[in-house]
C-alpha cells in the first residue's frame, strides 16, 4: 500500500519511543529539549512512549530531569500503565475474574496494576493472573515462582516483546527475552500488550486527543516501534540513534515516512516545512 508524502504542517502530535531515542542507558541524546520545546511552541501535543516498565512515570520524570529534560507524569506512557489499564478493561468489561497477580518485573509494573485495583501476591497457587516485564534486579526464585503460576493456570501477560535493551554497552537482554524464556517453561504463549500491539497507540491517541492520521511516531527500533504505528494508520520517522539501521528501515515492508540521523535532524525538517510559504513541504 503506497502511502501519501508526508507534509510535516500535518504533523499535530509527536510521539517519542524512549530507549534509543531520547537516551541510551543513562546518556541523554543530543537536542531532545529543543525540539520538545519547539512542538510546544508551535501547539503540537506529544507524549513519550516507552515499552520500558521498570519505572513508574514519577521515575522517569525523575530520571529525565537528571538529564535536563523537563517532562511532567502525565507527558510519559510506560507498557506498565499500558498493561494495568488493558488488564482492568478485560476485567470490567469482558468478564474476567478479580484476582491476584503475581508479577515479574520491577516498581513501575507493580505500581501500575495496585493503582489499577489488583492485589499483588508472590504464592504461585493463588494468582489469578502472571503479568512478567523487564526486571534488571531478576532472580531464579522470581522466575520460578511465575512459571509455577502459569503452569497452575493463571493468565499469562506481558508488558512488551522487546527481545533486547538498548544501553551503553550495548543491547541487553529485553523483557521479550523473559517472556520467551516463561513461554519455554510453561508451553504458553503471553498475550503481549506493548508496542508494536495497537492498544498502546490507542491509549496514546487518547491521552494527547488526535487522531492517528494527524500523528508521528519516532522510533529507533523498526519491528516495534515503527511497524506497529503503520498499521494503525500513524506517521512514522526511524532515528538512526538506536536498533535499527538505515538499511533496515529502508528495505523494510514498509518503510517509515522519513528516516533521520537524530533529532536536531528531525527539527531541522520540521522548523523549515513550518517557515515555508506554502506550508506543503515534502520529505523526500
Amino acid at each position: 500500500m503506497k502511502r501519501e508524502p508526508l507534509l510535516w504542517k500535518s504533523v499535530k502530535g509527536v510521539l517519542f519511543d524512549m530507549d534509543g531515542v531520547i537516551y541510551v542507558g543513562d546518556r541523554p541524546l543530543e537536542g531532545v529539549q529543543s525540539i520538545l520545546d519547539y512542538l510546544t511552541s508551535t501547539g503540537r501535543q506529544w507524549l513519550f512512549v516507552t515499552n520500558n516498565a521498570s519505572k513508574t512515570p514519577q521515575q522517569f520524570v525523575s530520571k529525565l530531569a537528571g538529564m535536563n529534560i523537563r517532562v511532567s507524569p502525565d507527558q510519559v506512557l510506560g507498557s506498565a500503565e499500558a498493561t494495568a489499564c488493558w488488564l482492568s478493561d478485560q476485567v470490567r468489561t469482558k468478564g474476567w475474574a478479580v484476582g491476584p497477580v503475581i508479577v515479574l518485573g520491577q516498581d513501575g509494573l507493580k505500581s501500575a496494576l495496585k493503582q489499577s485495583g489488583f492485589t499483588l501476591t508472590e504464592d504461585p497457587a493463588e494468582a489469578v493472573y502472571a503479568v512478567a516485564g523487564i526486571n534488571f534486579e531478576l532472580s531464579y526464585e522470581d522466575l520460578a515462582r511465575v512459571t509455577l503460576a502459569i503452569q497452575n493456570g493463571a493468565r499469562f501477560i506481558g508488558t512488551n516483546g522487546d527481545v533486547t535493551y538498548p544501553s551503553e554497552r550495548g543491547p541487553l537482554p529485553g523483557a521479550g527475552s523473559l517472556l520467551a524464556l516463561l513461554a519455554t517453561a510453561t508451553g504458553q504463549q503471553p498475550i503481549v500488550i506493548g508496542k508494536p500491539h495497537a492498544g498502546m497507540y490507542q491509549q496514546a491517541m487518547r491521552r494527547i486527543g488526535l487522531e492517528p492520521s494527524d500523528v508521528m511516531m519516532v522510533g529507533d527500533r523498526y519491528e516495534t516501534d515503527i511497524a506497529g504505528a503503520i498499521k494503525i494508520g500513524l506517521r512514522t520517522a526511524g532515528i538512526l540513534t538506536g536498533i535499527s539501521t538505515r538499511d533496515e528501515f529502508q528495505n523494510a515492508t514498509m518503510p517509515p515516512d522519513v528516516i533521520v540521523e537524530n533529532l536536531p535532524q528531525m527539527l531541522v525538517m520540521m522548523r523549515a516545512a513550518d517557515e515555508s510559504n506554502d506550508g506543503i513541504q515534502k520529505v523526500q
